[in-house]
């Protein structure tokens, strides 16, 4: 039987040993999350941040010449701009002489809607759906650390670590890394630096950027009496006077009307109705690009939910002023609303070749094409600049596959509005059939060309290129 005094020795001892073993396992519970890690770094040949449509393209083409591919969306849900943001009016793209520029898959999606054939959202996922059928991915993602080292060409991107919707954290490696996101989910940790966005424009000191856009959804809608109105109003000097500049009504589209958008007063100063681009879904339904919203941080999901919120609040408001300025809206009513925003500008970091505007008004054309654009240089507003800003319409120009190149890697590719321009060229180069085309142009070099790296490419081989992507793609990139 133990006496009080050895008693008290064991119990001192069994402390003392506890002690010891806290240093030893510091956090039980990190125990537990370390042994749920991934053990072995899994490879990929190409790896996509994000789900843009953009990627998806790009990623398809690399699967289907046999890569390995993944794509890591941080966004809870697939579909990007396009079908979370429901930004379903599609800008067009042509040179000067009215030839169209549209080409690659993206013009199969294009000539459908032109045909309505695609116009409602179920009809834009439908079509979505089947592009990134069959390719691996996960939904919110978020990106922990990057693990980078030296190459013969600068910086090569060798792993990265994430935080699944698991609770489990992951490391994976790939021989190409793609930014997909409009928020710069993978870029912004790489270290380059970031390309002057509109705050260049009135040399201000802090970044700027272009208003986000809410898209407006409403039904019964009465397309007829829209097109008759305005018709009855013809000439067209006639209509432009009555109605604003840019007033244009044909049995699909309707654009303008900023006499009667400029009036209206939006509660409050985060928001501005400015004038409608507004598509004709059928059945009476139509998706409007007119809410705009500015100082949005796409980065921030506090700041996308305020933006989402006071948009949702202003837009009941705006439909009692349609309903009493634009014909054809007299009976209108809401039509549900987007999960997400249309995101035009954030930060944009320095490739390899940044298109400036000289490239795009002197219709240059380079080596290594990998599209080529020609829409209007067209600079939406910001609280400086609040009614935008343009410089021009190109003719066409092209873009070169340096200017989708992270500038200090060897093997990070940046595409859709992540594209290396400076502000005013990218005004034009931003837009979704231009930057689209790029995407899946990279994707099929990088299937095509498994034994040569992108930074090695030259002019020889990319005529050689060029004669593959004519042949068996039906892309022209030197125009």
């Amino acid at each position: 039987m133990l006496t009080k005094k050895k008693g008290f020795r064991s119990i001192q001892g069994i402390l003392i040993l506890m002690f010891f073993l806290q240093f030893l396992v510091p956090n039980p519970h990190a125990v537990i999350a370390q042994s749920k890690a991934s053990s072995a770094a899994a490879s990929y040949d190409v790896v996509v941040i994000g789900s843009e449509i953009q990627g998806v393209l790009l990623a398809k083409e690399a699967r289907n010449l046999g890569l390995k591919v993944i794509i890591l969306d941080p966004r809870s849900k697939p579909g990007g701009e396009l079908i979370q943001g429901q930004m379903l009016v599609l800008d067009d793209v042509n040179d000067n002489k009215h030839n169209n520029l549209v080409q690659g898959e993206i013009k199969n999606l294009y000539t459908k809607y032109k045909a309505g054939s695609i116009r409602k959202i179920a009809e834009f996922s439908n079509y979505y759906d089947k592009l990134i059928k069959g390719i691996p991915i996960k939904s919110g993602i978020v990106i922990d650390s990057v693990n980078t080292i030296k190459s013969d060409k600068g910086k090569s991107l060798q792993t990265l670590t994430y935080r699944a919707t698991d609770g489990l954290t992951y490391t994976i490696q790939s021989k190409y890394w793609v930014e997909n996101t409009d928020f710069n989910a993978l870029s912004a940790k790489l270290g380059d630096k970031r390309i002057p966005g509109m705050e260049s424009l009135y040399h201000g000191k802090r970044p700027d950027y272009m208003t986000a856009t809410y898209m407006m959804n409403f039904k019964k809608i009465n397309w007829n009496t829209l097109h008759q109105v305005i018709l009855d109003d013809y000439p067209l000097t006639n209509v432009r006077k009555k109605y604003g500049f840019t007033t244009y009504v044909d049995w699909n589209f309707a654009t303008g009307f900023s006499n009667f958008t400029n009036k209206y007063i939006t509660r409050d100063k985060m928001l501005r109705l400015r004038g409608l681009n507004v598509t004709n879904q059928r059945d009476g339904e139509v998706t409007i690009n007119g809410l705009l919203i500015y100082d949005v941080n796409p980065s921030d999901p506090k700041s996308v939910q305020i933006a989402i919120t006071k948009s949702k609040a202003e837009i009941p408001r705006i439909l009692t002023f349609l309903r009493k300025n634009i014909p054809g809206f007299a009976k209108a009513e809401l039509d549900g609303f987007p999960e997400y925003l249309y995101i035009r500008d954030y930060n944009r970091y320095e490739t390899k070749y940044i298109l400036d505007y000289a490239d795009l008004m002197g219709a240059r054309m380079f080596w290594d094409n990998v599209s080529i654009g020609g829409y209007e240089i067209d600079l939406q507003g910001t609280k400086t600049i609040p009614d935008g800003i343009g410089f021009g319409k190109p003719d066409h120009y092209g873009l070169p596959l340096r200017s989708f190149e992270l500038k200090s890697y060897d093997n990070v590719l940046v595409v859709g509005k992540n594209v290396g321009a400076s502000i005013k060229a990218y005004g034009s180069a931003r837009v979704m059939p231009t930057t689209a085309l790029a995407a899946q142009t990279i994707g099929i070099i990088l299937g095509r060309e498994k034994n040569k790296r992108l930074v090695d490419l030259n002019q020889a081989d990319f005529k050689r290129i060029n004669k593959y992507l004519e042949k068996d793609y039906k892309i022209k990139l030197q125009h």
